[in-house]
This record gives structure tokens, C-alpha cells and sequence, in this order.
């Protein structure tokens, strides 16, 4: 199995659809076999879904997301567990032993409504699991 976190400096990065790196991690039989940090070359929202398939990952840990990249995940087969924050490494372990804490009904709340450019890094707008 291939396992994606949103990645910054160790931790979950908030905003999928602005992540600059994803951590990959190879698993089998409930054991991190390797991981490696990947660049995602300037992709952004409607390509990371694609991006993340071509890297045939099966599920996705993130902070924040959009109701459309949700949409290309699900699309991709790819199980999405949103709303995460902290470290990264860890919440693969709490995936690992089913006690990760993620929300659901995850979403960034700006993508429900029209406005002009947005930047979620500033996370003015809701861009959490929260």
C-alpha cells in the first residue's frame, strides 16, 4: 500500500490544493517499508489528484481540502483522511494502528462560494480541518 501526507518541515501541511511536497510511504503487512519526500513541481488543485494517482497512492492524510480535489480523489480511488494536523511520520503510525483522528466532513470552507484569488497559506478563510 502507498500512503500520501501533505508535507511541510515534518508536519501535515494545511492546504492540499498548495502543498509543494507530499511524504510517500510504502507499506506492507502494517510496516513502513520506506518513504521518501516528493516535489510536486508547482501542480496545483485539479492536478494533484492525478499526480498522486500516477504515483499510485491509495489513500491520502491532509489538513484542509476542497470539495472538487475531494471529488478527483474519490474519482482516483484514492480513500481520503482530511482534517489532520500535526506531525506527519506519527499520524502514519496512527493510521497504521487505526487511531488516526481525522475528520470526515473535512473541507475548506472558501471553495463553497466565489471570490477572487485566495491565499491559504494566510489561513484567513477556514483552509483547516476544523
Amino acid at each position: 500500500m502507498r500512503v500520501a501526507v501533505t508535507y511541510e518541515n515534518g508536519e501535515i501541511f494545511q492546504h492540499f490544493g498548495h502543498t509543494a511536497q507530499f511524504k510517500i510511504y510504502d507499506i506492507e503487512n502494517g510496516e513502513i517499508l520506506s518513504m521518501e519526500v516528493v516535489d510536486t513541481k508547482g501542480s496545483g488543485h485539479g492536478a494533484l489528484a492525478g499526480f498522486l494517482s500516477a504515483m499510485k497512492v491509495e489513500v491520502l492524510i491532509c489538513g484542509g481540502i476542497g470539495g472538487g480535489a475531494q471529488i478527483a480523489l474519490a474519482e482516483a480511488g484514492i480513500k481520503l483522511y482530511g482534517g489532520v494536523s500535526g506531525n506527519a511520520d506519527k499520524a502514519v503510525e496512527d493510521f497504521l494502528s487505526d487511531s488516526l483522528a481525522f475528520n470526515p466532513n473535512v473541507h475548506c470552507s472558501h471553495h463553497d462560494h466565489s471570490h477572487g484569488e485566495h491565499h491559504c497559506g494566510e489561513n484567513k478563510h477556514g483552509c483547516t480541518g476544523n
